[in-house]
């Protein structure tokens, strides 16, 4: 008589998920190319270092009674006056530089997280809609979209950042100031993830398993949600990685301009909008360091979006 095997042998003999992934082509190419590994080591520090910044950060700069302006404008420590625990230097509120690039990375990438979060919840909605019911609701997003990507980003952003902040009571602008961000800069990218999405359904509502489900009187939100948005992933991310970097850049530019985040809440553009007024006066550090940490964090991040759309693409496989 044979044996036959039981349930719990079956799921023992199943990979589990990690092995499943360490198994696949892409965990494969991911090792294979080492821009992708050095750029995600890059971004792990990058990531760490900024979300461990109390308790790396010698100074919390955005405490005004931490603040030693006898510390003022001290150059790093490897230049003649340069004192310890200011590393990078301090700026002209002897503030420690070092402390507000940490401080200032976390702000910008939980903007730039938050902002690519909305867009693609509002741009895979919309782009869902539009490609499965086709008509006049294709008509209106799509128009909406090409009315928005006929202005320059930077523009949109400022007027709707402008706009929010004055409507806002003044007792809640500085703490409402980074979901005004968020809400500018996603206002505008939702309308690539639309596109991409759009063009997927309307490839995939015409195969005969869209079909078959109508047929049996599956409804409309459990088939765009269950079966057409799964196989339309793919592109997103790729676009979603990209925009991350993009979303950075742009919060980064709005700060620098004086509408984004103010000078008692720190980020990179701030720093960098800061210390540009004193680069001709010799405090050349409080503009420098800022703006390679904002290099470094871009530059990762899209050396990261390349590899992923490279390996995502079955034509270079």
């Amino acid at each position: 008589m044979t044996d036959t095997p039981s349930p719990d042998m079956h799921r023992a003999a199943r990979p589990g998920r990690l092995q499943r992934m360490l198994e696949s082509d892409l965990w494969w190419s991911f090792r294979k190319s080492k821009a992708a590994v050095g750029a995600a080591i890059v971004l792990g520090i990058v990531i760490v270092t900024a979300f461990l910044a109390p308790v790396l950060s010698p100074q919390n700069p955005y405490d005004l009674a931490a603040l030693e302006l006898w510390n003022a404008e001290l150059p790093p420590i490897w230049m003649e006056g340069g004192q310890m625990p200011f590393l990078l230097g301090t700026d002209v509120q002897g503030r420690d530089i070092l402390s507000g690039i940490l401080y200032g990375t976390r702000v910008s990438i939980f903007i730039g997280l938050a902002s690519v979060i909305v867009s693609l919840a509002v741009g895979v909605m919309a782009g869902l809609m539009a490609g499965y019911y086709g008509g006049w609701v294709d008509s209106l997003l799509m128009r909406v979209g090409d009315v928005l990507l006929s202005i320059p980003i930077i523009l949109v952003a400022i007027l709707v950042s402008s706009v929010a902040q004055a409507m806002l009571p003044p007792q809640f602008r500085e703490a409402g100031v980074s979901m005004v961000l968020v809400l500018a800069i996603a206002l505008y990218s939702w309308v690539q993830y639309a596109r991409v999405v759009r063009a997927q359904t309307m490839v995939e509502r015409r195969k005969e398993y869209v079909q078959a489900s109508r047929l049996v009187g599956t409804p409309a939100r459990r088939l765009m949600l269950k079966h057409i948005l799964p196989n339309t992933l793919t592109p997103v991310f790729v676009a979603a990685t990209l925009n991350f970097g993009l979303a950075i850049l742009i919060e980064a530019t709005l700060s620098f301009l004086g509408v984004g985040m103010p000078p008692n809440q720190p980020s990179l553009g701030t720093l960098i909008r800061v210390g540009n007024q004193y680069l001709f006066s010799g405090s050349w550090w409080i503009v420098l360091f800022p703006s390679i940490q904002l290099c470094i964090l871009v530059v990762a991040v899209n050396m990261l979006g390349d590899w992923l759309r490279d390996a995502l693409n079955p034509k270079l496989r």
